[in-house]
């Protein structure tokens, strides 16, 4: 069985694929959530590794799978993020794990969600080369997230998750490069 030919890339997947590439290596991630309408604060750290991933590569395949993708179909290109967190506040240790990113036109694939561990997807668009914005429903929540790289050392996030059209957590993130 062959698969269908594909000459050429949709203009987000030229994007996504270089916002990929730029973001590929070590980050310190930085970050403070708000709970509204409370007010209360989380600081976190984190160490990130992104790594570029390929079309066609072992990881980009299982994600496909996931999603029960056909098997002709093929993600254009995608990430792998690690990150080891701590509670600022707290002293402690808080998460660590991974998760897959893979892109298809305007399609995000994830493993795994912010609030959940099952197969998720977000519609992106680029406002800017430099600017990747993100909306993900699931649950009944909605996320919606800009990454913004600045130069070749920084990058800056922003999260808010809403509920019933309320919004009910704002994230702010710095992360600086550190390889």
């Amino acid at each position: 069985m062959t698969s269908p030919l594909r000459l050429t890339q949709t203009a987000n997947e030229a994007e996504i694929t270089e916002f990929f590439q730029k973001s590929a290596g070590q980050w310190r991630s930085e970050r403070r959530y708000y709970t509204l309408p409370e007010g209360e604060t989380k600081e976190m750290v984190s160490l990130i590794t992104i790594r570029f991933l390929e079309t066609g590569c072992a990881e980009l395949q299982k994600l496909a799978q996931l999603h029960n993708l056909p098997e002709t179909v093929n993600l254009i290109c995608g990430a792998e993020v690690l990150w080891n967190s701590t509670d600022i506040l707290k002293n402690r240790q808080d998460s660590q794990g991974s998760t897959l990113f893979g892109a298809l036109g305007n399609i995000l694939y994830r493993d795994r969600g912010f609030a959940t561990s099952k197969p998720i997807t977000a519609e992106y668009h680029f406002p800017n080369s430099e600017t990747l914005c993100l909306r993900t429903e699931y649950n009944g929540s909605v996320f919606e997230e800009e990454l913004k790289l600045i130069g070749n050392k920084y990058r800056t996030r922003q999260t808010i998750i809403s509920r019933a059209g309320e919004q009910l957590m704002i994230g702010q993130y710095l992360e600086k490069r550190i390889d």
